[in-house]
């Protein structure tokens, strides 16, 4: 159905999964997983799951892993279902209390399923791992969480303490980033339209960034500054009380910094860290390079940075939201059916909600529901853009759909490899949309791409830099929002180099960005950069041998939970450690550069 049919954006389909938030079934099933969690710690307490060294691993060990790991998949599998159900209402209208109030008795739950792991962590540091799987074929077929799970034993503190750390995030961590979400979504943003005055939900504003009128990104950007100003004291407070506590918990851990254990969380080693930031600082002349082409074309001397998005070329169709769903399913059946069908699927099954408004959370993601189905968030804009926004969460669903014949336990993959499928999918839906491009049309597809590449080289690159200053400052004390201001500034100096106004940076950026809002995930931001360039690797592999890819890309998403980035990468022919590869995907950028420049010139 396209959007000539609909009056509006679609809004996602929860009733599949229950009538309503108020149904009797939502209320039973609620009330069974928290059950379910309370016999699960009791299975827990009855078997001793908790730190206990040098267990012996005889057959009771085995049937004790077996039994564990079975109830644990189980229950994970229930609450996950839940959890999303439940955010998907609080994601689209904030100010809905009972979706609110749910989802906080279900973040007590999470408090059980964080503990619950730590205290099967700490037992399998107890155990001969490499015996057990030899004996158990649950534990073979749980080779690399088990294996990692005695690595990171090592790194926990004692049962009373990380007991004690997760209940104590609900009102800590997790409230402060709920705090985030809650206030920047419903803020209302006084701003100029059309010789009036109106308020527009910020992720409306935000969106005005794109706007072909410079007057109104203009004002746009400086009526967005002025609400994230009027907002900065409470969210100052959030930031500064998640870093002081992930800081806290790295150290009596026994982390060397924040940074290591994060590298941990997403499975690769400082060496591959180094090798991908190193070849993305080489790079950043060829960025600058089409930053200044692209001030040419809008005519002004220097951008500023609500330039940054602003668009060039167009004169061509408007992606309405029906021509973006034709296109996507077009093209992704013409690399694979099973991969069409699937699209086809997501829009048939109203899996997608995509009309900005108040109440709802900016930006776009994708999250599992249950077993192959997932739901996505969008704001979609009708701008190319837009439409490749959706075919990247799509490819988030399609990873879903490869990582669902694993258990729950098996499919938690780091974020180095979240960004696999998307970036993959999004490569095939811009270069289709290249192929018959106007000159025009070829410049803004370009633009949307670089664009963002942009940002997940360059900006994420600034981002890291603010967060690795912001944990070294934090450590000492609590920072003000202008030294949170001037940090974020400092690093976008040190990124962008001199193709931007250093009058009209983004000093509030660390308030707009909900990733550092987290305490279970520090350094949120190069794990894009990992995801966009190991998906143009994996696009270059599928163009130089299309026959033999198809196979070979399905089984690596579904196995993201089951081996490292580095041992998934080498199976694909890559060596993440050696800068080669990543120069070589960087390289695809810069040609995207080139051309760019060319047309531009040509103009």
């Amino acid at each position: 159905m396209t959007l000539s049919v609909r009056e509006t954006l679609p809004h996602w389909d929860m009733t599949p999964v229950y009538p309503a938030l108020d149904s009797p079934e939502f209320d039973h099933d609620l009330v069974a997983v928290r059950q379910a969690f309370d016999d699960v710690i009791a299975l827990f307490d009855r078997l001793g799951i908790d730190r206990r060294d040098d267990q012996v691993m005889d057959d009771n060990t085995i049937a004790t892993f077996d039994t564990v790991i079975t109830s644990l998949n189980d229950v994970l599998e229930r609450f996950a279902t839940l959890r999303a159900y439940v955010y998907s209402f609080v994601a689209t209208d904030s100010r809905n209390d009972q979706a609110q109030a749910a989802l906080s008795l279900l973040m007590q739950d999470s408090v059980k399923l964080t503990q619950l792991s730590k205290r099967l962590t700490a037992w399998l540091g107890g155990l001969d791992v490499e015996t057990l799987i030899q004996r158990s074929t649950i534990a073979r077929d749980h080779a690399y969480l088990v294996r990692r799970a005695a690595e990171e034993a090592r790194h926990l503190m004692s049962p009373a303490e990380e007991e004690l750390a997760a209940e104590l995030d609900v009102s800590g961590g997790i409230a402060w980033a709920r705090l985030h979400q809650n206030l920047t979504s419903q803020i209302l943003v006084p701003v100029e339209r059309d010789g009036q005055m109106v308020e527009l939900p910020m992720s409306q504003v935000r969106n005005l960034a794109r706007d072909p009128d410079r007057a109104v990104r203009r004002h746009a950007h400086e009526a967005e500054l002025a609400a994230w100003e009027r907002a900065a004291l409470p969210l100052a407070a959030a930031l500064n009380s998640i870093k002081g506590q992930v800081l806290t918990l790295s150290r009596r851990r026994r982390w060397a910094t924040p940074l290591d254990a994060a590298l941990f969380d997403n499975g690769i080693d400082r060496a591959t860290l180094d090798a991908m930031m190193n070849a993305a600082r080489e790079f950043f002349p060829d960025f600058q390079r089409y930053l200044r082409t692209k001030a040419r074309l809008l005519g002004v001397e220097r951008l500023a940075w609500y330039d940054l998005f602003a668009p060039v070329g167009g004169g061509g169709r408007s992606w309405q939201f029906g021509d973006a769903e034709t296109f996507i399913v077009t093209q992704f059946t013409r690399y694979s059916p099973r991969l069409g069908e699937f699209a086809a699927r997501a829009f048939r099954e109203r899996w997608i909600d995509a009309e900005p408004r108040a109440g709802k959370v900016g930006g776009a993601f994708c999250m599992s529901l249950r077993r192959d189905e997932s739901r996505i968030l969008v704001n979609h804009d009708s701008t190319a853009d837009s439409m490749f926004t959706l075919a990247h969460e799509l490819g988030h669903a399609y990873h879903n759909l490869n990582l669902a014949q694993h258990t729950m336990l098996n499919r938690d993959t780091p974020m180095t490899l979240a960004e696999t499928a998307s970036i993959f999918c999004e490569t095939i839906v811009r270069n289709a949309a290249l192929q018959d491009a106007t000159r025009d049309e070829t410049l803004e597809i370009l633009e949307a791409f670089l664009s963002g590449a942009c940002q997940v080289v360059v900006d994420i690159t600034s981002r890291f830099l603010f967060e690795t200053a912001l944990f070294e400052q934090r450590a000492a004390r609590d920072l003000s929002v202008s030294e949170l201001c001037a940090l974020m500034t400092d690093a976008q100096k040190r990124t962008y180099g001199d193709v931007l106004d250093e009058q009209t940076l983004h000093p509030f950026m660390w308030a707009v960005k909900g990733h550092y809002y987290s305490s279970g995930f520090s350094f949120y931001n190069y794990p894009y950069m990992f995801g966009l360039l190991f998906g143009l690797g994996l696009y270059a592999e599928y163009q130089r041998a299309p026959d033999e890819f198809q196979e070979r890309y399905d089984d690596l998403l579904a196995s993201t939970g089951l081996a490292s980035p580095l041992e998934l990468a080498a199976r694909m022919g890559f060596d993440l450690h050696e800068p080669a590869f990543w120069r070589a995907s960087l390289e695809v950028i810069r040609n995207d550069i080139d051309r760019f420049e060319a047309l531009a010139e040509a103009s």
